[in-house]
């Protein structure tokens, strides 16, 4: 096995059991290790730390398998965590039939996302390291899941860092269908339905990790007129009108989203009214509504990863700032914003003083009543804090 040694003052965090090592941190490799080999990783004075997947073209050098001296990484390894995973979810299972199986570095398998949809799993493979052992890894989880067939969506950018091409298509068993109908259940017994595209649609084709924060919505809806930001396939919607709105406006950019949103909600029996989906920026569209003095009693912005890079942080900063400031400028008193940021790259902390400057420039007192997060089935490592990218909060407005 490749053997790759760290300099003197870089084995602290691979010791707390952070899964990245990062190529400035090695002093040296004894080998010739090609991508996805795996690799021992020793300490500048010799002691053994971890056995890691391994990546030539990325920044983040070799991924963590295991802390455990006497691991094999094999087919029985991967069995094991992808089995325990799935274990872990069981508390989901009889609310829904849409969820995350394994999320990646967060259940001990970097770069393996597993997410179900009823009878068919979605998986991607983002890094070197797990792509050795796709087809391993797919078996695994058409067996341990009991699904129909296991189909990839490796069609990320993450996996350019990583030397790798795009990759889509059934793994094993069969293809799935064009749409796959998913449903979760409330705590009061409601249950919802879409109808997920998992060859088009964003992520593996639904935000699951929304799941709870859309149960937030729905307490929050009953007779209130709701603008509905960044809707997408419209499941906010769908549960706003579930918690028995008044009305939803829908805002995307993209038309085939809107369409997305208008089905759901007829799929769910509630009244559609073909003037309440918008094409358009959402940014602009503020603006517009603002200009109209057009008032609401719910808003929710959920926008796309607006940071994907470091140095993208103070325009990002920009960005958030802007809507939610907008935002707030639309509520009546009494009004309820309910923003997220989904950029893992930007802390809890500062997406909160973030907020607080567009409150500030709004002129506006707000509470926040609650702090929301990615829904339990994508969990956070302590030892590995990028694991939550998800942040919210459930705003209300004083005056």
């Amino acid at each position: 096995m490749t053997r790759i040694t760290l300099k003197s003052d870089r084995d602290k965090p691979v010791r707390n059991r952070h899964p990245w090592i990062f190529s400035g941190a090695i002093a040296s490799i004894e080998g010739d290790p090609v991508a996805g080999d795996v690799v021992s990783i020793h300490s500048s004075n010799g002691d053994w730390l971890a056995c890691a997947g391994y990546s030539p073209e990325s920044q983040i050098r070799a991924r963590v398998w295991s802390w455990e001296p006497d691991q094999h990484i094999d087919a029985r390894f991967f069995r094991r965590q992808i089995t325990s995973a799935f274990q872990r979810r069981q508390p989901l299972y009889e609310r829904t039939n849409a969820y995350r199986v394994v999320n990646a570095e967060a259940d001990l398998l970097p770069g393996l996302i597993v997410d179900r949809y009823g009878e068919f799993a979605i998986v991607q493979f983002l890094t070197a390291g797990i792509e050795r052992w796709k087809m391993v890894i797919a078996q695994a989880v058409m067996d341990i899941l009991n699904v129909e067939g296991v189909y990839e969506r490796s069609d990320v950018d993450i996996r350019q860092k990583e030397g790798l091409p795009p990759s889509v298509g059934t793994l094993v068993g069969a293809m799935p269908p064009k749409e796959i109908e998913i449903w979760e259940r409330f705590a009061t017994g409601q249950h919802l339905h879409y109808k997920v595209d998992v060859y088009n649609g964003h992520k593996t084709g639904f935000y699951m990790d929304q799941r709870e924060n859309r149960a937030v919505v729905k307490n929050l809806s009953e007779d209130r007129v709701v603008l509905n930001t960044y809707s997408y396939s419209g499941a906010f919607a769908v549960a706003s009108y579930a918690g028995a709105a008044k009305q939803v406006i829908n805002v995307d950019s993209s038309q085939p989203a809107l369409e997305l949103a208008e089905n759901a909600i007829q799929h769910n029996w509630f009244p559609v009214d073909k003037d309440s989906f918008i094409l358009g920026d959402v940014p602009t569209v503020l603006r517009g509504y603002r200009r109209e003095e057009r008032y609401f009693d719910l808003i929710i912005l959920d926008p796309p990863k607006f940071v994907h890079n470091k140095g993208q942080i103070d325009r990002a900063a920009r960005a958030y700032k802007d809507i939610n400031m907008q935002a707030l400028h639309l509520l009546r008193p009494g009004g309820i914003l309910v923003t997220f940021s989904c950029s893992g790259l930007m802390s809890e902390e500062l997406f909160q003083k973030i907020v607080f400057g567009a409150a500030v420039d709004a002129g506006k007192d707000v509470q926040i009543t609650q702090r929301l997060g990615q829904a339990t089935d994508h969990p956070t490592l302590l030892s590995f804090p990028e694991s939550q990218y998800l942040k919210g909060f459930v705003l209300s407005v004083c005056n």
